[in-house]
């Protein structure tokens, strides 16, 4: 059975991002249903898969990380107002029955992401 999981570090600081909100939406033709709601643990990962079992299923899918509320609580410099990111969307899709890994690598300026494993 497939299951989509993430993870999220703070490559500013070099550590895993703890406490970080996570949304899953899954984007259909009627537009976008709130699926879950999750906070990264001190690993900077989700306690459980976000999706797994009946309902991992093929689709387009988006993570919506709070990346702005984690980064002023953990700020160790001013950082500007507002700020340059704030939430960062990732849509992505599922085609195949599988694990999926959609990772977030974090910074006040800048991030990235990629399908993991």
């Amino acid at each position: 059975m497939g299951r989509l999981t993430t993870h999220v570090l703070d490559t500013a600081l070099g550590k895993p991002a703890a406490g970080l909100t996570v949304e899953l939406w899954r984007i259909g033709a009627g537009g976008r249903e709130h699926l879950a709601t999750a906070v990264t643990n001190a690993d900077g990962r989700l306690d459980r898969p976000a999706l797994e079992g009946e309902a991992f299923r093929a689709g387009t899918y988006e993570f919506v990380f709070q990346a702005g509320s984690y980064l002023r609580a953990s700020a160790t410099a001013t950082l500007p107002d507002p700020l340059f990111l704030d939430q960062i969307a990732i849509r992505f899709g599922i085609s195949e029955d599988s694990h999926y890994h959609v990772p977030l690598l974090l910074s006040p300026f800048g991030y990235s992401t990629y399908r993991g494993s």
